[in-house]
């Protein structure tokens, strides 16, 4: 139960965070009307009533390539001069 109501705490974080950035615009187009309701008897009717109507719009991200040119560093190795080089060598050789 608890994590449900998290999910729903980040939920409603996350939209008002889009609405206050831009990312989200939520605009009222139409109003509600309620229904006119009518008794006779034992009977209640309703007449008429509307919903409202909402114009969203979301912005949008786009993701693309760029080819760009990144100069990597090179790496040389340079054996320690000394006696030990015989003794690598013939290792690295399989001797």
């Amino acid at each position: 139960m608890r994590a449900i109501i998290f999910i729903l705490i980040l939920a409603v974080i996350a939209l008002l965070i889009a609405v206050a950035t831009g990312f989200l615009n939520i605009s009222q187009t139409r109003e509600a009307r309620a229904p006119q309701l009518s008794t006779n008897g034992k009977s209640v009717s309703a007449r008429g009533g509307q919903t409202p109507a909402f114009d969203v719009e979301t912005g949008s991200v786009s993701v693309g390539t760029k080819q760009k040119k990144v100069s990597v560093p090179s790496l040389e190795v340079n054996p320690p001069d000394g006696g030990n080089q015989e003794t690598a060598n013939a290792t690295t050789n399989g001797a």
